[in-house]
């Protein structure tokens, strides 16, 4: 069946003539009709199968590339002209991109294929999918259970083989903790890595996007068409972009890998942490070194985090007001009242949440006292990550202290933000995070976590790609229904 086939082996498959992207695509255009996951807010089956045609048009002049023809699911927070990007909002339900993401861009350069847009938290917002308008998005394990946060749907697609591959965003674990509660692989790059020029801001120091495969290999071919420097993003690094497929294949011996005593602590389901370990022991297998690390300011990430990201969510926001695009209120009494209404009804609870946070934090009198102190130990927490890696080459652990909870069990907002405990640190230090599929627990996956210096996306992809040689947890799919 072609949607159990990797990219490597459907581009091969488009190049060989098996099958065309056309006849490819309507074969994922069929598997999302009969979905029933919510995993997309948008399909746009015209253009894809346009799309398709053309894509097929230039592999038959011998001038495709590895992804010319792939299918693909866009989050829906990255601007797609002539679509709607909603940013899973009411506040943008109506809106039609004029222009294209430079994500976008890179990829219709290479005569991929949008399926369509995928459903995601309100402005990327959350760790559960379920702050979406357009209703939560139910994991294919167990369609009782939440897909992760806040790019749910892009994993769900992805883990359901209703899309190849899928793009995300990272601002605090968004990437890494819906690719392990749905059992596939993502992956966050270093800050500045690839262009957030057309995708919608929650908090711009954060923010990172990244793609969603079913492997390592995968990532890494997609990573090399999103990657490099854009002169539209004025925190895009030009830092020159390596191939990221070339070193897949190195030997991991001799690797020196760091557990942080702090991830393995209270909170840690036993059955994740047991997982966890056994992967750990497949590395020491293939030839690794294990090592204690400490990043002991990891404890302040999650207050540190609810200060600086809703401050910047608190301005980035402040665009929607009912006047220039994205929703308006009926009939205001006054410039006032078309304000408080617009952002009242167009806004979801968590973004109302987060944005008064933010609001209050930057007020006059608590800006030093919060924003400036949060900022302060940001600081501090990616020290205690540089002086890691001076011992070991990477920093492995649990993406999510439990597997994927049932949809709407979590009431409180403290217990959901507690879900991202272990991946905000490495969007505070701006660090490249990566999460593998390493087992199940009550047959529910559990992903690996992988945490590298700045620019070492290189490294991180060959460990995964060397433990998925030597496993087959990312190759288990969940039972169609």
């Amino acid at each position: 069946m072609m949607h159990k086939l990797s990219i490597t082996e459907l581009s091969k498959g488009l190049k060989n003539k098996d099958f065309s992207s056309v006849e490819l695509t309507k074969h994922y255009l069929d598997r999302i009709a009969v979905s029933e996951l919510n995993s997309y807010i948008t399909v746009t089956d015209e253009l894809a199968l346009s799309q398709a045609k053309d894509a097929d048009l230039k592999i038959a002049k011998g001038k495709g590339t590895i992804l010319t023809g792939i299918p693909y699911a866009h989050k829906d927070i990255f601007c797609t002209k002539g679509v709607k990007t909603s940013a899973g909002s009411k506040m943008l339900d109506s809106f039609i991109s004029p222009y294209d993401a430079t994500i976008t861009e890179k990829f219709n350069n290479e005569n991929m294929v949008m399926l369509g847009k995928t459903n995601m938290d309100e402005f990327a917002m959350g760790s559960s999918n379920e702050n979406s308008y357009y209703g939560p998005v139910k994991n294919p394990w167990d369609q009782k259970r939440v897909p992760g946060g806040s790019s749910g749907g892009s994993a769900a697609a992805v883990a359901a083989r209703i899309a190849p591959f899928a793009t995300g965003t990272d601002t605090g674990g968004s990437i890494r903790q819906p690719a392990s509660l749905c059992g596939i692989t993502g992956i966050k790059p270093t800050y500045g890595r690839i262009s957030r020029y057309g995708m919608i801001a929650y908090a711009s120091s954060l923010d990172q996007a990244g793609p969603l495969t079913q492997t390592a290999e995968d990532a890494a071919i997609v990573l090399n068409s999103m990657s490099g420097f854009d002169d539209k993003d004025s925190t895009s690094a030009t830092k020159e972009t390596p191939d990221y497929t070339k070193n897949l294949g190195n030997s991991i011996k001799g690797l020196k890998i760091g557990l942080p005593r702090e991830f393995f602590s209270e909170g840690l389901e036993s059955d994740v942490e047991k997982v966890i370990m056994q992967s750990i022991s497949e590395f020491e297998a293939m030839g690794a070194e294990v090592h204690e690390v400490s990043l002991p300011n990891s404890a302040y990430a999650i207050p540190t985090y609810y200060i600086v990201a809703p401050c910047e969510c608190s301005s980035n926001l402040s665009r929607f007001d009912g006047v220039r695009y994205g929703y308006r209120c009926d009939d205001p009494k006054d410039l006032n009242d078309l304000y408080l209404r617009s952002r009242s009804e167009g806004f979801g609870d968590e973004v109302k949440r987060r944005i008064m946070i933010g609001t209050y934090a930057l007020s006059a009198g608590y800006y030093d006292a919060y924003y400036l102190k949060a900022q302060k130990v940001r600081h501090l927490i990616s020290e205690d990550f540089k002086k890691a890696f001076k011992s070991v080459d990477v920093i492995m652990g649990p993406v999510s202290p439990t597997t994927a909870f049932e949809i709407g069990t979590v009431k409180d907002s403290v217990s959901m933000y507690l879900a991202d405990i272990y991946t905000l640190s490495a969007n505070l230090a701006g660090l490249p995070g990566m999460s593998i599929p390493a087992g199940f627990s009550n047959n529910l996956p559990v992903g690996l976590q992988l945490i590298g210096n700045h620019w070492s996306e290189e490294t991180l992809l060959n460990v995964a790609h060397q433990f998925q040689l030597q496993t087959n947890w990312h190759s288990q799919l969940p039972v169609e229904p």
